[in-house]
């Protein structure tokens, strides 16, 4: 493969700006910027900023030459989104980085259905203004999308949203219906299908749900599109929570190779070295997926547990502050997020803030007791950082009196429970349900 010539300029495209009546249309409005950021890449002679550099900026109104310079880029696009029913208004601007004019300047108010087309005019546009060159199979790379339907792609978009938000039951099952949705309107649809899998598998694996199978929404995805790194990574997620590692180290390499800067991808890498007990392994792979998704607040909580496991306590520190910045961002949106609460009070043990560790516990469990994966969270806070060895073990009862094989395999790999592993509390906790996990899966060989 020919080495991809030097690009002349350069772009930072900034998150654009919901402006729509609705708060809760930013998941659209930083879809279409990804959008474009990943449009803006396919044109050789155009370097362009990674999204998780871009998205620093998110919410912040900027000096534009200070960013360029910041960046050293030439240009900077900035723009906003407003969508009322079926109508779309997007305005884009772009600025010369150095004197801080504007290149180009464009409002558009078209229908919903219009977002690819007019997502098009927009790359197009930058890349005339510049003076750049388009290859034919740049602008073909460009036009390729996953789907060529306005509602599936909304679909897709906050089912993605909610899946970044957490992974309870709830959020899970919301996902699939959506996701579900989307690939009845496209069934060829092959990003909603793997989405949908990848939340299946969890429901299945962690939760029980043994009625659920994501593996044939995976595999749907793979038949639709095989250079999906996305449907790689579900794949992977699905094999290593059956306890198939060697299949999932496979699709994994294959993901990596396909898309090295995914989110999925790298948290998905991580959690199967997390699994295997390569600990080292897992940081790299969870830093850079932490660094990709701005929101996401189980995978800085994961590092916590990596660097205290290796003894590099600063390391925890620095990742427990990301962690709980970010889950009380979340909990801003919603108080009854029970995984940023359950992330949070980790980051706040580590932090050494033990009176709000208890208090967050209190209040959670007050709002969602249910919650067995908080609990859990919960348990390795109050057992690794404040050795409360009792209360870890209140918590941790219900948890693995219905946990799953998938989460009872975690439980006794995971650094975080080494100070209850010799509590003969625990182990009889831990016999009782590889016991009752053995039954279930004898019961169910013989159906």
């Amino acid at each position: 493969q020919a080495a991809r010539p030097r690009a002349k300029f350069s772009i930072c495209v900034l998150p654009f700006a919901n402006i729509s009546d609705d708060p809760g249309q930013e998941y659209f409005s930083d879809g279409i910027s990804e959008d474009i950021i990943t449009d803006l890449s396919k044109v050789s002679a155009l370097g362009v900023i990674a999204r998780n550099t871009a998205f620093q900026f998110k919410g912040q109104s900027v000096d534009v030459p200070r960013v360029a310079r910041q960046l050293n880029v030439s240009h900077v696009l900035e723009g906003s989104v407003r969508k009322a029913g079926g109508r779309l208004r997007i305005s884009a601007q772009l600025i010369d980085g150095t004197s801080g004019e504007h290149v180009w300047a464009e409002r558009y108010d078209r229908d919903l259905d219009d977002i690819f087309a007019l997502q098009d005019e927009i790359s197009e546009a930058i890349v005339k203004a510049l003076k750049l060159r388009l290859l034919p199979e740049e602008k073909k790379a460009i036009e390729r999308r996953g789907t060529d339907n306005a509602d599936a792609y909304d679909l897709h978009l906050m089912a993605r949203q909610r899946y970044w938000e957490g992974d309870d039951p709830g959020q899970l099952e919301a996902i699939v219906r959506l996701c579900g949705k989307a690939v009845e309107i496209d069934p060829a649809y092959a990003r909603a299908w793997a989405l949908m899998g990848s939340a299946q598998a969890r429901l299945r694996f962690r939760f029980g749900r043994q009625d659920i199978d994501g593996s044939a929404a995976i595999d749907k995805a793979l038949a639709l599109d095989p250079e999906l790194a996305e449907a790689h990574a579900a794949k992977a997620d699905s094999l290593r929570r059956d306890g198939r590692y060697d299949q999932a180290s496979a699709e994994v390499e294959i993901a990596l190779r396909l898309d090295p800067e995914s989110y999925e991808v790298n948290n998905n890498a991580a959690s199967l070295c997390f699994s295997q007990g390569r600990i080292a392994d897992a940081i790299p792979y969870f830093e850079k997926a932490a660094a990709l998704m701005e929101t996401a607040t189980n995978t800085p909580a994961l590092l916590i547990t990596c660097y205290a496991a290796l003894g590099d306590m600063n390391g925890a520190r620095q990742a427990a502050r990301m962690t709980l910045a970010r889950a009380e961002a979340a909990l801003a949106q919603n108080r009854s997020n029970g995984s940023a609460m359950g992330y949070g009070v980790n980051a706040l043990a580590v932090l050494g803030e033990a009176d709000r560790t208890r208090d967050w516990i209190r209040r959670a469990l007050l709002i969602d007791q249910d919650n067995q994966n908080m609990r859990y969270n919960f348990a390795c806070a109050l057992s690794t950082y404040l050795k409360d060895i009792d209360g870890a073990l209140e918590l941790l009862g219900p948890h693995l009196a219905q946990v799953t094989r998938a989460d009872l395999e975690w439980t006794k790999t995971d650094p975080d429970m080494d100070t209850l592993r010799q509590d003969p509390r625990f182990q009889a906790m831990i016999a009782a349900a590889e016991a009752r996990v053995a039954a279930a899966e004898a019961a169910t060989a013989t159906v």
